[in-house]
């Protein structure tokens, strides 16, 4: 594992713990500069390629959604930890469609579901951008839905 402070190649593990997705954390120190890291490990499944709204496929891009899932949670009192689960849990569920193809839809309904249980306010963020509510109305309909809930 190459240090991310000083690039060399040499480190030795400190201590090794499991997620809860099967993942394994390791904590590092790089014999060289002596700074400390966190690896994580976790096994590389086949995900589907997202079939867009346009027709066009791609491959599912983790960090694409990763990006969307923190852009609706910042400055929320959602902790780095839980948007890390968060995106675990929605990477496994499409893996565990076992499908070679999904739509764009089941991949944002996913991310919407899992914000939704943790957060209302980024659940909200993310609906705004995804659902394409655009006026004050449609998003407030949304806002009922969800104090209904």
């Amino acid at each position: 594992m190459r240090c991310p402070y000083c690039k060399h190649h040499d480190s030795k593990v400190l201590d090794t713990s499991h997620d809860s997705h099967g993942g394994i954390r390791r904590r590092r120190e790089c014999l060289k500069c002596r700074q400390r890291f966190s690896s994580y490990e976790r096994p590389i499944l086949a995900t589907p390629l997202i079939i867009k709204q346009d027709g066009n496929r791609e491959e599912f891009d983790r960090e694409k959604m990763a990006r969307g899932i923190r852009i609706s949670c910042a400055k929320r009192p959602v902790s780095a930890a839980d948007i890390e689960r968060m995106i675990g849990q929605v990477e496994v569920k499409l893996q565990k469609l076992g499908k070679a193809e999904v739509s764009s839809r089941v991949v944002g309904d996913l991310v919407m579901q899992t914000l939704k249980e943790v957060d209302q306010i980024a659940y909200v963020r993310y609906a705004i951008v995804y659902l394409g509510l655009d006026d004050l109305q449609s998003i407030r309909t949304e806002i009922d839905q969800l104090l209904e809930d």
